[in-house]
């Protein structure tokens, strides 16, 4: 199975698509996500949302905000309750996770295969196959 990271962007306006796409797409939801970590200084969350492998294909989309919205806890803010009226309107729980900061890899793309690796070893993945 292809697992990948789809972003969308920073967790502004395109928070809205983020949530919109769990809304349409409701059926498939398997997980969301809310990643915190610190950058710079200051404590940042990313959002995203597992969704369960198509049909056909073999590709398993894992839709994410990265690093834009402050977190939650210190700072409560409203891009953040929108994601949890989700989590209620879906009836699944946000899985939060601490983990590094995307500015200690070299690339963005190491930064999405170090997230999913912890993904798998905590099981909110399967194995590759």
């Amino acid at each position: 199975m292809i697992q990948r990271f789809i972003e969308l962007g920073e967790g502004y306006s395109d928070l809205y698509e983020l949530l919109e796409l769990g809304r349409a797409s409701k059926d498939r939801v398997r997980f969301l996500l809310s990643l915190k970590c610190e950058k710079k200084g200051k404590k940042a969350t990313s959002l995203a949302i597992v969704m369960n492998a198509a049909a056909e294909g073999n590709f398993q989309p894992i839709y994410i905000c990265r690093e834009g919205l402050p977190d939650p806890v210190e700072t409560p803010n409203k891009r953040y309750q929108l994601f949890e009226q989700l989590a209620a309107d879906l009836n699944k729980e946000i899985i939060t996770l601490d983990v590094k900061p995307s500015t200690l890899f070299a690339e963005k793309e190491l930064y999405f295969q170090y997230l999913i690796g912890i993904l798998r070893m905590n099981r909110y993945l399967p194995p590759l196959s």
